[in-house]
């Protein structure tokens, strides 16, 4: 297979999945909380195309690889209804934290299946192509929701961190994030795209979310090898 076929195949199905899979646990979360907004406009389903945003989760994504720079997207936001929600405040809070939450849950059980994987793989022998496939696929779907996870959980709006942060805050903190909110995703695109490509030696990301990310992926390594067993530890 052609080596860009190749990663496309084995890149932008984890990362389709990975970002829809996030976002349903957003509607999720709400529906457990008091809000069917996203289940009555038909958001809980597991079909992408009624998640993939064409500029997040296809064109940004594509054109940051291009550029060399960090990979990431996100689909289309499922609705929440803030008024719906049984305790709002309290709430949001928790209807954000289920997004991270699902990525670090999806980044283990794919650590598991990467361990069993091994397991049931002949050592003495070359991988096939099909086992190559299977493997790739896995490790790629595991670094992505690791980053997935650790990014949204940035204290900057839009990002999931910052509506964890705002159900915790005090009065004055929460007027504070309201106050950014409107400038959130400008100040994103500035702090994440423009910024890189204009001044690639700062290593914006890498600094921010880099360390989180490098200690996480480990955790998950050690999940590989406890189930691939002691001779592959």
């Amino acid at each position: 297979m052609n080596s860009t076929l190749y990663l496309a195949a084995t890149l932008i199905v984890p990362m389709v999945f990975a970002i829809v899979l996030h976002e349903i646990a957003h509607g999720w979360a709400a529906r457990l909380l008091g809000d069917p907004t996203a289940y009555e406009q038909g958001r809980l389903s597991l079909n992408p195309l009624k998640h993939v945003d064409p500029m997040g989760t296809l064109i940004l994504p594509a054109a940051l690889k291009l550029m060399g720079l960090p990979v990431f997207g996100w689909a289309k936001p499922v609705p929440v209804s803030y008024a719906r929600l049984r305790s709002p405040k309290r709430d949001m809070a928790l209807v954000a934290a289920a997004g991270p939450a699902t990525n670090f849950v999806l980044a283990a059980l794919a650590a598991v299946a990467f361990g069993l994987l091994l397991r049931v793989v002949d050592p003495q022998g070359p991988p096939g192509a099909e086992t190559l496939f299977v493997a790739d696929n896995l490790k790629n779907f595991i670094a992505i929701n690791v980053f997935l996870g650790t990014f949204n959980l940035l204290p900057l709006p839009p990002f999931d961190g910052s509506r964890i942060v705002r159900g915790l805050a005090p009065a004055a903190g929460v007027r504070l994030l309201d106050r950014i909110e409107p400038v959130g995703i400008p100040l994103f695109m500035a702090v994440f795209i423009v910024l890189p490509w204009l001044f690639p030696g700062l290593h914006i990301l890498d600094r921010l979310i880099g360390p989180p990310m490098e200690w996480m992926l480990t955790q998950f390594e050690h999940i590989v090898a406890l189930v691939a067993g002691p001779e592959l530890d």
